[in-house]
């Protein structure tokens, strides 16, 4: 049978609505080489392309990436779309209280930085500038272990609430150095983290360094496939670069930090209820539900689906905060609700400085504050208070 013209029509429509070159055309505003400016961004995610259109490869790959294929760092973001909200339609929300206090610091909302290390590699000022940005939104900033800047000079930098992130890598002397200077400083916590007990296989990063060796010749290959050594500890090396980093740390070093510090001290790496009730045991007071951003171990458990066990496990008798792959405001309000005080982010707020400076870490912030509070008013919670597991249905697969 011939091809009509009416027939040939329909087959070329039909192959055109199937072609990645239309869908290309649904993306152009994502990938138009115009920057945006800060006025026209209107949620969280629409900073990451601005950031990576910023800074170097590399950079972006540190921060954005995760461990080996990254099923957890999908699953942490994943995790939050398996809860709905249910919405009230009569209640008194004219007024809306996000405020708490935390360990003794009255804060305006419950949404502060995580620590994340080397904010260098997206603004010259590094932690000073994100510092600069949160205290500008009115935020907490925990300041990373590995921060591109000593803890004095950041604080230097604003005037917000601060706390200082604390690993320990196998040196304890070095260890209570940072914590005192940490005190000197006025930080408000110590934030213990303790699911770095090896380093981790990041993909992209081990992508980028073999790249970079390779355009820089034959010793530089040579080098960058050399295992890397623990700072300051004589250890046998492994293949491909395996590190110890915290192998052997025990619950002992809970009581050694208290000699050191009246500071109110938080676990941050918490992924079980055994974990938490071990915390408890060993009078921490604050757990962080972490999985350092899905960075350390592939294969382990959402914060958020993991959120509820440890909050139960706790039994109330101490703060329970979370980070990982918050992106909304109705993110906060569905970990609130399961039993969080507060909750970390961490990639959003390097998004925001990679891309505006300390104006985009603010704006980060304050989307998130906003968000919230519509997600409190539209599910007739007109303070923290109110917030209940009731507002809350799970479908974790």
């Amino acid at each position: 049978m011939p091809l009509t013209r009416r027939a040939a029509i329909e087959r070329f429509t039909l192959f055109l609505a199937g072609s990645p070159l239309l869908r290309g055309q649904y993306m152009s505003r994502a990938d138009h080489e115009r920057i945006p400016s800060l006025d026209e961004i209107a949620s969280v995610l629409e900073f990451e392309p601005v950031a990576r259109a910023k800074i170097t490869q590399t950079s972006y790959d540190y921060v954005t990436g995760g461990v080996e294929s990254e099923f957890s760092l999908r699953r942490n973001r994943e995790a939050f779309d398996w809860a709905t909200l249910i919405p009230r339609a009569v209640g008194d929300v004219a007024k809306i209280d996000s405020s708490l206090e935390l360990f003794g610091t009255r804060l305006d909302f419950p949404i502060f930085v995580a620590p994340t290390a080397g904010h260098a590699q997206l603004h010259n000022d590094g932690e000073q500038e994100t510092y600069r940005g949160a205290s500008a939104a009115g935020a907490l900033m925990a300041v990373s272990h590995n921060s591109s800047f000593p803890l004095d000079t950041i604080a230097k930098a604003a005037d917000g609430p601060q706390w200082a992130q604390l690993y320990v890598r196998r040196n304890p002397d070095t260890a209570r150095s940072r914590v005192d200077m940490a005190v000197d400083n006025g930080y408000l916590a110590i934030c213990l983290t303790v699911d770095t007990q090896w380093n981790s296989a990041r993909d992209r990063l081990t992508h980028d360094a073999n790249l970079s060796a390779t355009a820089a010749g034959p010793r530089r290959e040579r080098q960058a496939r050399r295992p890397r050594r623990s700072r300051g500890v004589q250890e046998k090396t492994y293949p491909y670069g395996l590190v110890p980093q915290d192998p052997d740390l025990d619950w002992s070093i809970i009581a050694k930090i208290r000699t050191w510090t009246d500071l109110p001290l938080l676990l941050k790496g918490i992924l079980t209820a055994e974990d938490a009730r071990l915390a408890v045991q060993h009078d921490v007071d604050g757990i962080i539900v972490s999985n350092h951003g899905a960075r350390y171990l592939a294969s382990a458990p959402a914060t958020f689906e993991v959120l509820e066990e440890v909050v139960e496990a706790v039994g109330g008798k101490l703060p329970v905060l979370l980070d990982g792959g918050v992106r909304r405001g109705t993110d906060v309000l569905k970990a609130l609700a399961l039993g969080a005080k507060a909750v970390a982010v961490g990639r959003p707020p390097l998004w925001g400085l990679g891309a505006y400076g300390a104006a985009g870490t603010q704006r980060v912030i304050e989307i998130l504050r906003a968000e919230l509070v519509l997600a409190m008013a539209h599910t007739g919670c007109a303070s923290l208070a109110a917030i209940n597991r009731g507002l809350v249905r799970t479908d974790f697969p």
